[in-house]
């Protein structure tokens, strides 16, 4: 497909924002790729990298099989999204600290707003659809809730969570971080990402690779096959996973993480007045509320692009 140089520039501004959101716990880098237009495309160009390319390379050459893998589509999305996770790591982890409910209102608001956006782009509202729907949020819920497993630092699992990590890339609804934190390796890749642990960063990519190349024929079967109740399932991942966004909290549990601070494990939602009644802190309650109408403000900026690509 040819593009404009503008064209390309904004998949990489798109692979940005699917790579910034993919550093937060809760927000899927696929449900940027869904809203921005590009979500076919970059599951149809991630499926055509098998067999067949190999064979086109070596009767074609490397032009014909770059062209065959839509490469520099690709490219400027991969790009982006490098740019990002590596541009923003550090900062996402400072504004965590430092103001962590304006963080999670705002991504809170993204997902109330991807959530909806989904479930209207379903062509039949049916019972089916229902159960799907509440089958994802009975899961994504379950995660949220449940506590994080003590995982091995092996290279071998930091492959295995690459692999399944990834997959966000191309599930929307389904955070890679927050896959991170179930599987107990978020804060420590977080930390190899500010540290340049180029070793831990280099098998977690390979294992994500991987994990993403086979888990698009399955994306894409299940688009092709079933894409009502896909997409039901999607926007129950989205709905369910809201309670880990919800910015007032209440910590039931803490742990000792890898450098000797004391960090929460298991927390609970609860209502901003119970929140300054048990902390004593201000619960922001108009600033938390307008960081989320940005979020909303910001899907909707994404889906009006996508309508005029279209």
């Amino acid at each position: 497909m040819s593009r404009t140089p503008e064209a390309y520039l904004l998949l990489i501004l798109r692979g940005m924002a699917m790579g910034a959101v993919d550093v937060v716990p809760g927000m899927s880098g696929g449900t940027i790729a869904l809203i921005t237009g590009i979500y076919k495309e970059l599951i149809f160009s991630i499926r055509s990298i098998n067999l067949d390319l190999l064979n086109t390379l070596r009767r074609e050459g490397v032009a014909a099989a770059w062209r065959q893998m839509n490469g520099n589509f690709l490219l400027a999305v991969v790009a982006g999204i490098l740019i990002s996770i590596f541009s923003l790591a550090k900062a996402v982890s400072w504004l965590l600290v430092n103001h962590p409910m304006m963080v999670w209102s705002f991504f809170f608001g993204l997902i109330i707003g991807s959530a909806i956006y989904v479930i209207l782009r379903m062509e039949r509202y049916n019972l089916r659809g229902l159960v799907f729907f509440l089958l994802g949020g009975f899961i994504a819920y379950y995660l949220t809730i449940a506590t994080p497993a003590t995982t091995p630092e092996q290279l071998w699992f930091i492959f295995l969570a690459g692999s399944i990590a990834f997959c966000a890339l191309i599930l929307p609804g389904l955070s890679g971080a927050f896959i991170l934190i179930f599987l107990g390796k978020y804060e420590f890749m977080l930390n190899a990402l500010v540290e340049l642990n180029l070793k831990v960063i280099v098998v977690f990519t390979v294992g994500g690779i991987a994990g993403v190349l086979a888990f698009s024929n399955v994306i894409g079967w299940l688009f092709k096959k079933h894409p009502n109740a896909t997409l039901a399932l999607l926007a129950g991942f989205m709905a369910g996973s809201l309670n880990k966004l919800w910015p007032w909290k209440k910590i039931l549990e803490t742990r000792i993480n890898s450098v000797g601070e004391e960090v929460p494990l298991l927390e609970q939602s609860i209502s901003p007045g119970m929140y300054a009644e048990i902390y004593g802190h201000d619960p922001q309650v108009l600033p938390v509320i307008i960081s989320g109408l940005a979020g909303l403000i910001l899907i909707l900026g994404f889906t009006l692009l996508s309508r005029r690509q279209k």
